[in-house]
């Protein structure tokens, strides 16, 4: 099970995920795109292994039937991956719309419980199974993001490892990736170039990150490979930690005081909500 799963990094390790032999049941808030996803899957060879179910990941009677419907086409459920996010609130800390505050929490956060909740009592039952959840780098460091998105990546890595400890019992492996700078259009916004010369300046690794190196991450996570690990945050961002974040503000043509507020929803296909400030 795979929540934001018809674009950027989901829609990648879906395609990992069934190139290795899985069944998957993507979740996505845009009904498009999860359409548009799964003629993309079939047209590679993975057409009866693969579903698609529109899903608002901060309701919970939506994410329940998510992993539904996961047991009714595939009978059962052993992995799952909390992927779904948006870029959230924007803005300073004094002219953030509390609505968006709560509307950055509700996808990125309770998205992130309401899937481990029900991705959990389906594994109880089967004994175990493992669970990667995505934070961020934001979630590492301050000085990254906007505020709001690195609060609430933040609190999914406080909640991975609580998680991590309460699910051990049944077997069940709680883990986060934190993406560094992956080139995805919720990433660069169409500004690709930009994004580039920021990656150059700061991220020690001379290649730019690429979904695919997330998906070898959460492969690992998911897999027999790594059956003594839970509870970690694993960065996957091309040294940038280790560099230093304060250096250069990471997100293309965003500016360490910014001149606006508002909230962008990322590739719901959600138009934003942003006012220019002063």
């Amino acid at each position: 099970m795979i929540t934001g799963g018809a674009s950027g990094i989901g829609f990648e390790v879906a395609r990992r995920f069934l190139s290795e032999g899985a069944r998957v049941v993507i979740g996505d808030y845009n009904a498009d795109a999860g359409a548009a996803s799964l003629d993309r899957l079939a047209a590679e060879g993975f057409a009866g292994r693969v579903e698609f179910v529109r899903t608002d990941v901060s309701r919970e009677e939506d994410v329940e039937a998510l992993m539904a419907r996961a047991v009714a086409v595939f009978g059962g459920l052993d992995i799952a991956f909390n992927n779904a996010g948006i870029a959230g609130a924007v803005g300073p800390i004094v002219e953030t719309n509390v609505e968006h505050w709560d509307a950055t929490f509700a996808v990125m956060t309770r998205g992130v419980f309401l899937g481990v909740k029900h991705a959990a009592r389906i594994m109880i039952q089967r004994g175990g199974g493992s669970i990667i959840n995505t934070a961020s780098i934001a979630a590492l460091s301050s000085g990254v993001v906007p505020t709001a998105y690195s609060a609430s990546k933040a609190a999914v890595v406080s909640f991975t490892r609580n998680a991590a400890t309460e699910l051990a019992e049944h077997r069940i492996r709680v883990n986060a990736v934190c993406p560094g700078i992956i080139f995805t259009p919720l990433m660069h916004n169409g500004r690709e170039e930009l994004a580039e010369a920021v990656v150059r300046e700061i991220q020690p690794w001379p290649d730019r990150g690429e979904p695919h190196h997330v998906a070898s991450a959460v492969l690992y996570l998911a897999g027999d490979e790594s059956a003594f690990v839970t509870g970690e945050a694993h960065a996957v961002d091309g040294g940038y930690l280790a560099n230093g974040l304060l250096r250069v503000h990471p997100l293309p043509g965003a500016k360490k005081k910014p001149d606006y507020a508002g909230i962008t929803y990322g590739m719901t296909g959600q138009p934003r909500d942003i006012r220019r400030l002063g």
